[in-house]
């Protein structure tokens, strides 16, 4: 009897330390939730806003957005934005990372005519944010140019540099006494190859191999000069953080022996833009690649600008932190000399010489470039560590969409598996210091429109109030927030149950309560472990 006595206590005891050997996020990691205000906002012409070249797109080439919806209302934050906060507040989380539309606040993007009913609504919502002890991060752009500046060239025109200054002067000027944390740009990308190579984003235009660089070269121009201006007259007296935030997947070569077509996709998709911050100057291999092929091509000079010694001083050091966007892998080997890929050229494509494709057997998504494989999250992060001598990262935007519904199982299921990749990152070392989940909310997804959904919260687009419901993923993603550890068996009831286009009816559409205790569905989960095996113990010890 003794025997089995004590082989039922370390049964019991062997329970209770599996709910606490859990990994634990490490202290100070902060957790956050994401938006962007083209996407959410709405009231696009309201109260003195000026046009962005996202809504010159949508009016006047709606068939390029894939349901011909545009962002003129989309979540109508701009009327909702203490809804915004209430749902911020109920996930528990530390941090909202929203943008501001630049020409919301300087209608034609200079900085002659300020609106100051655009610079309230910022106010009232980071003072929202403050009352409740949410921190404001804050993006000065996200992809939405003012038309005005557009019609000058945007990005590719040298004199955006000294307008985007000025606008980032009257952001830290009107906001910066309460917003700590600051990012540039987000997501050079969508900004220069995306729009200019593909007609893929605004301003919807398809120039290959040139306005890419020209674009990239402003952008990060403009970057450095927003953050001299912060450092040398602002962070002095507000204390606050600067940085910029790029985005790429991990580019897995298909083979060991093409580690070469990995090594060189990553120099496109991070290098590029991260070394003149970290190390000096574009990398090494795209100037000579660049440089060479334009030769080639009947170019006087290299299609790659050049920076001078003061610019490269300015950019050198230039962010506090290294903001990283990610949501999927490629993989990839190398073009042959023939041209076998059929690039165009010239062309960003053809100056990477790379082939990337995605695999079937990954798990597929609601957008149709995104396949889910965690392992790449670890990736990106160790290689980040190694390249750049590991400075601190925040994971700025991660998540997975999907085509509606409020029971988004593979929702939860990706974010608890790309923490886990995060938490390993971190277990070898890498400097992550928090982590902000794409997105609060379903708004209007760029080119798809609002076919496709990312949201913690589902919202109802066919009601006039646009109601917001917590999805299972938001309850899920809440109680790590609380415990601060990974439940792998946690799959929450959604606030509403919504089925999704292609989901079958499988129960009565009911509210469920949220979960607003400390502890969430953890506890929960171990208390009842704990009751089985005790039960368990009491049966063997009256045999």
């Amino acid at each position: 009897m003794m025997r089995v006595t004590l082989s039922c206590a370390l049964i019991f005891l062997s329970v209770v330390s599996f709910g606490h050997a859990q990994r634990k996020f490490p202290e100070g990691f902060k957790f956050g939730v994401g938006t962007s205000a083209y996407q959410i906002e709405g009231g696009w012409n309201e109260d003195g806003k000026g046009e962005s070249i996202w809504d010159h797109l949508v009016h006047n080439y709606p068939e390029k957005i894939t349901d011909r919806t545009n962002g003129d209302v989309a979540c109508d934050s701009y009327h909702n934005w203490r809804r915004d906060v209430e749902m911020i507040r109920e996930l528990g989380v530390d941090i909202y990372r929203f943008s501001l539309a630049w020409s919301r606040i300087l209608p034609t993007g200079i900085s002659n005519e300020v609106n100051q009913k655009g610079i309230d609504y910022y106010n009232n919502l980071i003072d929202e944010l403050l009352k409740y002890n949410i921190t404001p991060m804050v993006t000065l752009f996200h992809w939405d140019t003012p038309q005005r500046l557009q019609e000058m060239g945007g990005f590719t025109n040298r004199l955006i540099v000294g307008h985007f200054r000025e606008y980032a002067r009257i952001a830290f000027e009107q906001f910066g006494d309460r917003v700590k944390v600051w990012t540039t740009f987000n997501e050079p990308p969508q900004t220069c190859r995306l729009p200019y190579e593909y007609d893929a984003m605004a301003p919807g235009l398809n120039f290959p191999g040139i306005y890419t660089y020209l674009c990239t070269h402003h952008l990060l121009l403009s970057h450095a000069e927003a953050v001299d201006l912060y450092r040398n007259q602002f962070q002095p007296t507000q204390g606050g953080q600067i940085g910029i935030t790029v985005d790429g997947s991990w580019a897995e070569p298909v083979s060991e022996e093409e580690r070469e077509a990995s090594d060189i996709t990553m120099q496109y998709l991070f290098g590029i833009y991260m070394h003149p911050i970290y190390i000096g100057n574009y990398p090494q291999i795209i100037i000579d690649r660049i440089g060479n092929l334009s030769m080639q091509q009947g170019f006087k000079k290299s299609r790659l600008p050049t920076f001078t010694p003061e610019e490269l001083t300015k950019l050198k050091g230039s962010s506090d932190f290294f903001g990283y966007n990610g949501y999927t892998t490629n993989l990839v080997y190398m073009n042959d000399a023939a041209n076998t890929a059929n690039f165009r050229v010239p062309s960003f494509d053809h100056d990477r010489n790379t082939v990337d494709f995605q695999d079937d057997r990954w798990p597929s998504a609601g957008s149709s470039w995104l396949k889910v494989y965690p392992r790449g999250m670890y990736n990106v992060l160790s290689w980040i560590r190694r390249e750049y001598n590991n400075p601190p990262v925040w994971v700025t935007e991660n998540g997975v969409s999907d085509l509606g519904g409020t029971r988004d199982v593979a929702r939860v299921q990706y974010y608890k598996d790309y923490l886990n990749a995060i938490l390993d990152a971190i277990d070898d070392g890498c400097d992550v210091r928090g982590y902000v989940a794409w997105s609060l909310m379903d708004n209007f997804e760029w080119r798809a429109g609002l076919s496709e959904r990312f949201g913690l919260y589902y919202v109802n687009y066919s009601d006039p109030g646009l109601t917001r419901y917590a999805k299972s993923s938001a309850k899920a993603f809440g109680n790590i927030v609380r415990n601060r550890w990974i439940d792998p068996d946690d799959m929450p009831e959604p606030e509403l149950y919504i089925p999704g286009p292609d989901e079958p009816i499988t129960t009565t559409t009911v509210r469920a309560d949220t979960t607003t205790e400390d502890d969430g569905g953890a506890t929960g989960l171990l208390l009842s472990k704990m009751l089985i095996i005790a039960a368990f113990m009491f049966s063997v010890l009256n045999m």
